[in-house]
C-alpha cells in the first residue's frame, strides 16, 4: 500500500514521504491516527506542487540548522551521575538527560531528536550522539559522563 506522510513517523519516514507499507499497518494505524493519507495520482499531484513551493523556504530551513549545528559542536556538555566501582554509573545516562545538559548551556533540544549510542549510556566516558536538526541535516555532538565530586 502507497501512503503519503502527514507526520514524521519514526523508522519509516518523515513528513510528505510517499512510502510503502503493509496493507495493515496503512489500514489500521497510520490512516486512522492520521499520520497518512492514500497516495491517489490526485493527491501526488498535490504534494508536488506543496513540495515545489516549500523548496525555498526549505533551504532557509537547512542553513538555520546547519548554523545551531555549528554551535552544538562547538559546546563541551559535561553529564554528573553518580558513579560506583570500575566506572559504573547508579542508573543511566539517556537522550533526555543529553537534551537537559544542552538546556543549561542555551540551546533548547527535543530530546527525540537526539540519539545516544545503545539508547542509554552507563559508564562514565566520552561518548558522542547524534541530534537530527532537519531531516538533512544530522549533527554528531561530544558529551562527557563524569562522577559528582565527593
Amino acid at each position: 500500500m502507497e501512503l503519503i506522510l502527514k507526520k514524521d513517523v519514526e523508522n519509516l519516514g518523515f513528513a510528505d514521504d510517499v512510502v510503502e507499507v503493509k496493507n495493515g499497518y496503512g489500514r489500521n494505524y497510520l490512516i486512522p491516527n492520521g499520520f497518512a493519507l492514500l497516495a491517489t495520482p490526485s493527491a501526488k499531484k498535490v504534494l508536488a506542487e506543496t513540495l515545489k513551493q516549500r523548496a525555498f523556504k526549505e533551504k532557509k530551513e537547512i542553513e538555520d540548522a546547519e548554523k545551531v549545528g555549528k554551535k552544538l559542536s562547538g559546546l563541551e556538555i559535561k553529564i554528573l551521575a553518580k558513579a560506583g566501582a570500575g566506572d559504573k554509573l547508579f542508573g543511566s545516562v539517556s537522550n533526555a538527560d543529553v537534551a537537559e545538559a544542552f538546556a543549561k548551556e542555551g540551546v533548547e533540544l527535543e530530546k527525540k531528536f537526539i540519539t545516544v549510542p545503545g539508547g542509554t549510556i552507563k559508564r562514565l566516558g566520552q561518548y558522542e550522539a547524534s541530534v537530527r536538526l532537519h531531516r538533512e541535516v544530522i549533527v554528531p555532538v561530544t558529551f562527557e559522563v563524569i562522577t559528582q565530586a565527593k
